[in-house]
């Protein structure tokens, strides 16, 4: 079953639970995907494409879980809280520190890299070992302490 299909079953799932969050967590990511499906036509989406849409999302709910403690709305932090936890059960099992910096380095003797200048040529073949694995700031703060 492909990524896709499982969310709907789960939508579907929820949907007879009665789980009002999941539901329109679930609705709103399939409505983001096929919105994804319509730009990318005549393109059909492979299972990477659908985890990328998952990821913006879960990224879109920590943004706003930041701004919401910021403007101390405990009531919307939670609710985003709940979302991105219902998200991320679509996310492959996400990479620790030690194994991000253990890839950063391997990538860092390939490429030659010695300077912070050198990050974009880190960065890039980084982002592709991860594939979804871990977060973009945390991978690029990795890189910046590695490289400085």
């Amino acid at each position: 079953m492909n990524l896709e299909s499982r969310i709907q079953e789960d939508m579907k799932a929820a949907l007879r639970s009665g789980d009002r969050a999941a539901l329109e967590t679930l609705r709103g990511l399939l409505a983001q995907i096929k919105d994804e499906r319509i730009k990318r036509r005549p393109k059909e989406m492979t299972d990477e494409d659908v985890l990328a849409v998952v990821q913006r999302a879960v990224k879109r709910r920590k943004e706003s879980i930041d701004l919401y403690k910021q403007g101390n709305r405990q009531d919307l932090v939670e609710k985003e809280q709940k979302e991105m936890e219902i998200l991320q059960k679509y996310l492959p099992e996400q990479l620790s520190r030690d194994e991000i910096i253990s890839i950063v380095n391997q990538v860092i003797e390939q490429v030659g890299a010695s300077s912070i200048k050198d990050l974009g040529k880190v960065m890039g073949p980084v982002m592709k070992k991860v594939q979804g694995r871990a977060d973009g700031k945390e991978i690029q703060q990795i890189v910046r302490e590695r490289l400085s």
